[in-house]
């Protein structure tokens, strides 16, 4: 079933309905060649300037290809990574796409992140067909990914199933051309449908800070058209649609239903995976404006009810890692958020102090308020030079990455460094009194045993009874055999001297310990 899109913001003409080209999102697990077959459909060859060889980014790309019948046919496709930090990607790859592409490795079969993006895929409700990669390598087995994947219960025709595959190999290009006559198969069967004359409305993939041309976000059109002249919302976040771009950089004035695009000019980051609508002047968007911040400031249940007060948060007795991280596109500072919010320990934990895209810049570092121990992360980003100059002066530690998993390590390595050292009780021997001889003001004689390790002249020792813990004292002389010793071992009888306000008794516990940080 075609999927329903985003409701339009004002009166447009009378529904045109007409055939809409399927936006298909290729997903499944790091380095089974999701970025290479697009590369091959693509003719292009991105894999290679992906950091190690994989993808981090969601990025959507528009093709062009002749069906059986003769007629051009557009398919916008959507890559998406497979590392598993960026699980935020994947999903909102799966529910914008009409179509889904379930890629699985004729080598490797079914791994963690394929069965993710099958339940995401399943959750999104749309048609997907498995595409099992890589048929050209010396190990490949097509029939063990099926089996594979039958083990993980996704049922291929068969197999016990009714969904769709085809073996492909993006070196060699074998069963690309069934892959994409299937794609187009399941496009015409579901009929997606779109109204070109409405205003545009579609979902943002993916959103950019760039020092020249400031904030840009890549939407998906789902329905409608978009033009120069406009306003496109999503939240609070809006822009005017004076500068687009298509999927390869190049500037255009329109672009219909299904079609990839970049904005650029936003007052703030749109949100990822947020929802955006079009409007036809800026009255209107500011009416939309109104609504949202209105909406924001009063209960959702109650309108008329007066603006509360921002509640301040709690704090915390655990010592904090302060960070500062800025990403190239608010995907990836989304899926380093997430996976920093895994670490830490009962007495650190990381806390962003700031998280946004871009290069980073002087009013950056001032978030950190001359703090030293706070630390910069970039990711895919620069530093200028007035903000490098004022990490020197502050002595705050900056570190730059171009993949995440090393990023996510460093600073998990960070963390175990800057965990607060906690003094701990350590108990190293224990002595049972057998006899009490006599006391002098607080200094006691006692003869007894030692019953398991040592103890030593001079340690403190807690005095236990029946138990409890009921004071503590000082050995002040040690014998053995009556000549002096600094320790006695284990199963050894003793003589000592032993200082403390606490009148000791037969059959009480002497437990030796030492104070040591962890």
């Amino acid at each position: 079933m075609a999927k329903k899109t985003a409701q339009q913001n004002t009166t447009v003409k009378p529904t045109a309905s007409e055939k809409r080209p399927p936006v298909v999102a290729v997903m499944g697990h790091i380095d089974h060649g999701k970025s290479t077959l697009l590369d091959y459909i693509r003719k292009s060859n991105v894999v290679d300037t992906e950091a190690g060889g994989i993808t981090q980014r969601i990025s959507a790309y528009e093709v062009t290809r002749k069906s059986k019948s003769g007629t051009e046919e557009r398919v916008t496709f959507i890559d998406t990574p497979g590392h598993a930090a960026f699980s935020g990607m994947r999903e909102r790859g799966a529910t914008t796409a009409d179509i889904c592409i379930l890629v699985v490795s004729s080598e490797d079969g079914v791994k963690p992140q394929t069965v993710e993006a099958y339940k995401q895929i399943k959750t999104a409700g749309v048609p997907f067909i498995v595409a099992i990669t890589k048929i050209d390598k010396p190990t490949a087995n097509v029939e063990r990914a099926k089996i594979s994947l039958a083990e993980n219960e996704i049922y291929l025709e068969g197999y016990g199933g009714d969904i769709s595959y085809v073996p492909v190999s993006a070196k060699s290009g074998d069963g690309i051309d069934d892959l994409l006559e299937l794609i187009l198969l399941t496009a015409e069967v579901a009929e997606f449908k779109g109204d070109r004359n409405a205003l545009a409305s579609g979902s943002i993939i993916e959103a950019h800070r760039d020092p020249k041309k400031g904030i840009s976000a890549t939407l998906i059109v789902k329905d409608g058209s978009l033009g120069t002249g406009q306003f496109v919302a999503c939240g609070s976040a809006w822009s005017p649609t004076r500068m687009l771009e298509d999927f390869a950089g190049k500037k255009i004035v329109t672009v219909s239903f299904s079609s990839p695009l970049r904005v650029i000019g936003w007052n703030e980051a749109p949100q990822v995976g947020g929802q955006f609508v079009t409007f036809a002047s800026k009255s209107d968007l500011e009416d939309h404006l109104e609504t949202i911040r209105e909406s924001k400031l009063r209960p959702v249940n109650n309108p008329g009810a007066p603006i509360a007060a921002p509640k301040v948060p709690e704090e915390s007795d655990k010592a904090s890692l302060p960070l500062i991280i800025k990403a190239d596109v608010l995907g990836s500072a989304e899926a380093i958020e997430k996976e920093l919010s895994k670490l830490g320990n009962e007495r650190i934990a990381p806390k962003i102090i700031l998280a946004s895209i871009g290069d980073i810049t002087e009013s950056d570092i001032k978030v950190a308020g001359g703090g030293t121990d706070t630390v910069v992360l970039g990711f895919n980003v620069r530093m200028d030079s007035q903000a490098k100059a004022m990490v020197e002066r502050l002595g705050i530690s900056y570190q730059s990455f171009d993949i995440i998993y090393k990023l996510i390590e460093w600073v998990d390595e960070l963390i175990k460094q800057r965990t607060p050292k906690v003094a701990a009780e350590e108990i190293v021997g224990k002595a049972k009194i057998l006899k009490y001889f006599s006391a002098m003001k607080d200094k006691q004689i006692v003869g007894g045993k030692v019953i398991d390790r040592e103890i030593g002249l001079g340690h403190i020792v807690k005095i236990v009874r029946r138990e409890t813990t009921i004071g503590q004292g000082v050995i002040r002389e040690l014998q053995q055999a009556k000549v002096k010793t600094s320790t006695v071992k284990e199963g050894f009888e003793f003589g000592a001297m032993i200082d403390s306000k606490i009148e000791l008794a037969p059959g009480d516990v002497l437990e030796d310990f030492v104070v040591v940080e962890k």
